[in-house]
């Protein structure tokens, strides 16, 4: 089964004892905002911190929909049941569902020593009470910061915990930032057991996210632990990016409709906009552009992919950002209707035929961020490649898997130009006379000058010819460790 010990977050869990370690150095508080996707384990990263740290903590939670009363009132009684106050007994309970009045007891509670406080799922607090925000940064300032304290303030709300920190709002230069994403690929492969191509079949599937890994058993292929889900309508490889879904996009409304069809396959603006429209037509441009802008910027649920070249190039590709929830979307969610109708058989065969050429498209922003995280330490053979991307013309006539240059999306040189065959046939002959063909055609892209790169979940036929850069499945969850 799954190990039950916790996995990962070195670096993360390295970040939080340094802004301890300062707090005990100078005697004064430090704050740090921490925002994330649900299910991508802020909750769960931040109680191990506090449980390795050593030091007396408050561990307040949140709950959507309370009253200020009853928010007030629970975080008085939460503050008293734990470990912070010398004598709880002493804590005094408010009914008044005054914040300010809420940080004096807190204050009056503090041990003499370092200390850590964490409210989790803040945004609930703001959106329940407006002067929130206000009292916070009035007892942080007047009270609190002047304390060994590390203030943690965790939040699911991905727009409001930018909004936090943002120069017109309260707590505007008084908190640093951490951004929590998933598991990345060697943690995911770590954490079940699997190695090579198992290992990226199971991050594709997960997305890294804990609390479909905890219910993997160690070892199991990709296909097999969904195999074994599908006789659960409950399993959280459903319902997991069911609650992503209904937590961001809690109506069906116009947003939902443009995300489910990026998740359909449906990648230019063009087709996004026919496939999300209704009986009126394709959605307006007018419409649309903003609303596309918010689902990347704001709600970072869409990422954006340009052409790379030395040319500015379009048409811009959308793409889910998060690789569960575009597998969810491409045929999980129509898998768990067919589950949750007693048909796991159907469920799975839906999975299967489907699986190769979700797998094939799903892999492709996976081994380019591989390949960068690869470049940022120096470990391939271009040192001037900074940006990996790929490259297409109108047309789609081609399209090139990978291409390194030195910056994006506009680029002053072309370092390599690659292809990424993810199928169980080897990467031969044909197929590097096809990259060949193809890389030339990419403005900048000099043959003989720039180098060939390939990817292949099957490696290369041995009479192909070299290439300058070769990796397989395993060299991709490499780059991460």
């Amino acid at each position: 089964m799954v190990r039950s010990t916790f996995i990962g977050r070195r670096t993360e869990l390295a970040v939080l004892r340094k802004r301890l370690d300062q707090v005990r150095v100078t005697g004064s508080g430090a704050a740090l905002a921490i925002r994330g996707r649900r299910q991508v384990g802020k909750s769960r990263l931040v109680q191990e911190f506090c449980d390795q740290a050593g030091v007396p903590y408050l561990y307040f939670t949140a709950t959507k929909g309370m009253s200020p009363v009853e928010s007030v009132a629970e975080f008085c009684a939460e503050l008293a049941d734990s470990s912070l106050p010398p004598t709880p007994e002493h804590v005094v309970q408010l009914t008044s569902g005054s914040w300010p009045e809420a940080f004096r007891v807190l204050l009056a509670a503090l041990p003499p020593g370092a200390a850590i406080v964490v409210i989790d799922e803040m945004p609930w607090l703001a959106e329940q009470d407006d002067l929130f925000d206000g009292a916070l940064q009035t007892a942080w300032d007047r009270l609190l910061s002047a304390r060994p304290i590390l203030l943690l303030l965790l939040g699911s709300d991905l727009h409001m915990m930018g909004r936090l920190t943002a120069y017109d709002r309260p707590f505007y230069g008084r908190a640093d930032t951490m951004a929590l994403g998933p598991l990345n690929p060697a943690e995911t492969a770590e954490a079940i057991g699997l190695t090579g191509a198992d290992a990226v079949d199971a991050y594709l599937i997960s997305g890294g996210l804990p609390g479909i890994l905890r219910a993997w058993p160690s070892g199991t292929p990709a296909l097999d632990f969904i195999r074994a889900e599908c006789a659960d309508p409950a399993s959280p490889l459903f319902g997991v990016p069911e609650s992503v879904l209904l937590a961001e996009f809690p109506t069906p409304d116009q947003a939902r409709r443009v995300l489910e069809a990026v998740g359909s396959g449906d990648r230019t603006q063009a087709a996004i906009a026919a496939a999300a429209g209704g009986r009126e037509g394709p959605l307006k441009s007018g419409s649309l552009s903003p609303l596309l802008r918010r689902l990347v910027e704001e709600k970072h649920v869409l990422a954006i992919d340009e052409p790379l070249s030395i040319q500015s190039g379009k048409p811009a590709l959308y793409r889910i950002s998060d690789h569960n929830l575009r597998m969810y979307l491409g045929v999980l969610r129509s898998a768990a209707e067919h589950v949750r109708r007693g048909r796991p058989d159907m469920a799975f065969r839906l999975v299967e035929r489907r699986w190769t050429s979700l797998r094939g498209r799903a892999v492709e922003p996976i081994v380019r961020e591989a390949l960068g995280v690869a470049a940022a330490v120096g470990e391939l053979p271009w040192p001037e490649a900074e940006a990996i991307g790929g490259w297409w013309n109108r047309q789609f006539a081609p399209e090139v898997d990978l291409v390194g240059a030195d910056r994006s999306p506009v680029a002053r040189q072309i370092a390599f130009a690659g292809s990424i065959k993810w199928l169980g046939t080897p990467f031969d002959g044909h197929d590097l006379a096809k990259l060949r063909r193809d890389a030339a055609l990419v403005p900048g892209f000099e043959t003989g000058v720039s180098g060939l790169a390939v990817v292949s979940l099957s490696g290369v036929h041995p009479d192909t010819q070299r290439v300058d850069l070769l990796w397989g499945a395993e060299d991709v969850i490499d780059a991460w460790r």
